[in-house]
C-alpha cells in the first residue's frame, strides 16, 4: 500500500501541470478547453522522440512548445474562425490524433501508436545517477516537485503582470475588457497557448516517467483534471480567491485525486478498469458537495425565518401591551394630580363666595333698616 501511495503522489505531481492548465482554461478564462485529451498526447510523442535521440531535456523544451502551437490553434478557432469553444478544442483534439501518429512513426506511411523509451536517458534517470543512495522513487518525486514548483511561480509571476491582469480581466468581464480597448481575442489566444504548453510539458514528464508515449494516453484527461480542479478547491477551504494558492491547490489536488484512485484500486471495491468510472463518481461527488450545502444551508434559513416569524408576534404584542400600560398609568397620575390640585382652589372660592355674600346681604339690611327709619320720622 505504502508503495501504490508514493507512485500516486509522484504521478499526481506529474500530472500536476496539466491540471493547472486545466485550472487556467476552466477557473480563469471561464472555457472548458478539450484540447487537453489532444495536447498532452503530443507533448509525450514529441518527448518520446527526442528522448530516444538522446536529448531529454530539449525534449521537454519542444514538447511544451508544441503544446503552445496547439493552443495556439485552438484560439484562432475560436477568435477567428468563430468555432465555438467547446467543438473547437474538439477539432484539435482530434487533429491532433493523427499528427501524433505521424510523430511516432518512422515514415509517412506507416503508423506507430505506441513508442517506447526503453534503454533511452531521461532526466529522472540522471537525477537517480546523482543520488544512488536515495530511493528511486524519492528522487523521482523530489525531481517532480522542482518542476511543478518552478511551473506554479513562473505562471503566478506572469499573472501578476498587466499581460496577466488583462487574461484574467477577460476571463471575468469580456465586454468590459473590449471597452477598455484591451484585445480580448488575443489574450484568450495567449491563455490557451499557455495552459496547453502545461498540459504538453505534463505529457513530456509522463513519458520519460513511464517510459513510453502511447496516442490513447489522452483519454479522459480532461475529466481528471476537472476533477482535481475541483478537489484543490474543495482543499483550500474558501481561499481560492488568492490565485498563489489556487495555483498549489491545483497541484494539491492532482495528488489527492490520485490517491483516492490509489486507495479505491487497492481495496479491490472497483477492478483496475474501473478507473474512468471512479474518475466521474469523484467529479460528481466533489460537485454535489456545494448544491449539497447550500440547499442545507438554505432549509436552515428558511427554518430560522419561520421560527423568528412566529416569535415577532408575541414579542409586539408584549411589547404594545407594556406601551399601553405605561401610557395609562402616565395619564392616571396626570388626571390625579389635576384632580388633587383643583380641590383646594374650588374650596377656597366657595368660602370666598359666602363671606361676600354675608356682607352684601348685611349691607342690604342695614340700608333697608336707614331707609325705613327716615320715612317715618317724615
Amino acid at each position: 500500500m505504502l508503495n501504490s501511495i508514493s507512485g500516486a503522489v509522484l504521478t499526481g505531481l506529474v500530472y500536476g501541470l496539466m491540471v493547472l492548465g486545466v485550472y487556467i482554461t476552466f477557473r480563469i478564462l471561464k472555457i472548458p478547453d478539450l484540447t487537453v485529451d489532444g495536447s498532452i498526447v503530443l507533448g509525450m510523442s514529441v518527448c518520446a522522440v527526442l528522448t530516444n535521440a538522446g536529448h531529454p531535456f530539449l525534449a521537454l523544451l519542444l514538447a511544451t512548445a508544441c503544446g503552445a502551437i496547439a493552443g495556439l490553434v485552438t484560439g484562432v478557432l475560436q477568435t477567428k474562425v468563430k468555432v465555438p469553444a467547446i467543438l473547437s478544442g474538439i477539432l484539435t483534439m482530434t487533429g491532433l490524433y493523427s499528427v501524433n501518429l505521424l510523430i511516432m512513426s518512422d515514415n509517412w506511411h506507416t503508423s506507430t501508436p505506441t513508442l517506447s523509451l526503453l534503454g533511452a536517458s531521461t532526466i529522472y534517470t540522471k537525477a537517480v545517477k546523482l543520488f544512488p543512495s536515495l530511493d528511486t522513487t524519492f528522487v523521482k518525486i523530489i525531481v517532480t516537485l522542482i518542476i511543478c514548483a518552478v511551473a506554479v511561480v513562473f505562471v503566478e509571476m506572469f499573472f501578476k503582470t498587466h499581460l496577466g491582469l488583462s487574461i484574467r480581466a477577460t476571463g471575468d468581464n469580456e465586454e468590459m475588457v473590449r471597452s477598455t480597448s484591451i484585445h480580448s481575442d488575443a489574450m484568450k489566444t495567449i491563455a490557451l497557448s499557455l495552459a496547453n504548453a502545461l498540459v504538453a510539458l505534463s505529457g513530456a514528464l509522463f513519458a520519460q516517467y513511464m517510459g513510453y508515449s502511447d496516442v490513447t494516453a489522452g483519454s479522459g484527461t480532461v475529466v481528471v483534471g476537472f476533477a482535481s480542479v475541483i478537489i484543490g478547491e474543495a482543499l483550500l477551504l474558501g481561499k481560492k480567491d488568492n490565485l498563489s494558492l489556487a495555483f498549489v491547490g491545483a497541484i494539491l489536488g492532482s495528488v489527492v485525486y490520485r490517491i483516492i484512485v490509489a486507495v479505491a484500486i487497492q481495496s479491490e471495491v472497483f477492478p483496475s478498469y474501473f478507473l474512468k468510472l471512479v474518475s466521474v463518481l469523484i467529479i460528481v461527488v466533489a460537485l454535489g458537495i456545494k448544491p449539497a450545502k447550500d440547499a442545507f444551508a438554505k432549509a436552515m434559513n428558511k427554518k430560522a425565518r419561520i421560527s423568528k416569524s412566529a416569535v415577532k408576534p408575541k414579542a409586539s404584542a408584549k411589547g404594545a401591551i407594556k406601551a399601553i400600560s405605561v401610557v395609562l398609568a402616565i395619564i392616571a397620575v396626570i388626571t390625579l394630580t389635576v384632580v388633587f390640585s383643583k380641590a383646594p382652589e374650588e374650596n377656597e372660592n366657595s368660602s370666598d363666595s359666602v363671606l361676600t355674600t354675608q356682607e352684601e346681604g348685611g349691607m342690604y339690611d342695614s340700608n333697608k333698616i336707614i331707609t325705613t327709619q327716615s320715612t317715618e320720622a317724615e
